[in-house]
């Protein structure tokens, strides 16, 4: 009869395994600066073997810089119901996956969601490979409370966005919202009507060339976007209520 194996080798060996487990790797990429981006976030995207994005194009040019080739999958709004099971497929045939967006983390306001939450009902293990993120960039620059925030996203752009206003007058906690270039002035005439006294911080293409942050109340922002070509895609951070500047 043979004897039963140490248990530190039964760990040892259970931790191998664990390790040739195929994965799911949610890696943050830059969010303007390619420079932006970790050494953790290269060697997995260099030691994956396929990778899923939201735009081809846009990874290419990422992998390009960094002298990666890998396969490519895209995974966006549009196909993201169709396209899971084919890399939840793949995943489960022994290859390791990288889910990226085109820039920032996976998720955040950007497709993922739904693959992550497939992955882990069948059982694939999920690795965050966590990075840049232009919700994280705008707060930590904006001099507004950050030990307690809500993140929005981008608000309805149609029905509901109202009252998603409304709500926000009376929140307690800084306010985080993305917008486009293309709603930023509506946005921020909104903001004058809801909340016209409220400190805001409006920061433009991050850790890009042509960076810029501006901050003062609703109004204000509005008379400076009116003298700039505005361009890029921005961060609005807007104080608490009742949050008086020290």
């Amino acid at each position: 009869m043979h004897d039963a194996a140490p248990v530190g080798a039964v760990i040892i060996l259970n931790y191998f395994l664990k390790e040739l487990e195929p994965k799911l790797f949610v890696v943050s990429t830059p969010i303007g600066n390619l420079n932006d981006i970790t050494l953790r976030a290269i060697e997995t995207l260099k030691q994956v073997d396929f990778i899923a994005c939201e735009d081809t194009r846009v990874t290419i040019k990422l992998l390009s810089h960094y002298e990666i080739k890998k396969e490519l999958t895209s995974l966006n709004a549009v196909n993201e119901s169709t396209k899971i099971n084919f890399i939840i497929e793949k995943i489960l045939s022994g290859k390791n996956c990288a889910l990226v967006s085109d820039a920032g983390t996976p998720g955040i306001s950007d497709p993922g969601n739904r693959l992550i939450n497939s992955a882990g009902e069948n059982g694939i293990t999920i690795v965050p490979v966590p990075g840049p993120s232009a919700l994280l960039a705008a707060l930590t620059i904006s001099g507004l409370p950050t030990n307690s925030f809500v993140f929005e996203g981008f608000i309805p752009l149609k029905k509901g966005r109202q009252k998603k206003l409304l709500e926000l007058s009376n929140e307690e906690r800084t306010i985080v919202i993305y917008e486009s270039v293309y709603r930023i002035e509506k946005l921020l005439t909104e903001l004058n009507e809801y909340m016209p006294g409220r400190e805001i911080v409006v920061c433009r293409e991050l850790t890009k060339m042509f960076e810029e942050m501006w901050n003062g109340k609703p109004s204000e922002l509005l008379n400076v976007l009116s003298t700039k070509n505005i361009k890029g895609e921005f961060v609005i951070v807007i104080a608490p209520k009742s949050w008086q500047q020290k």
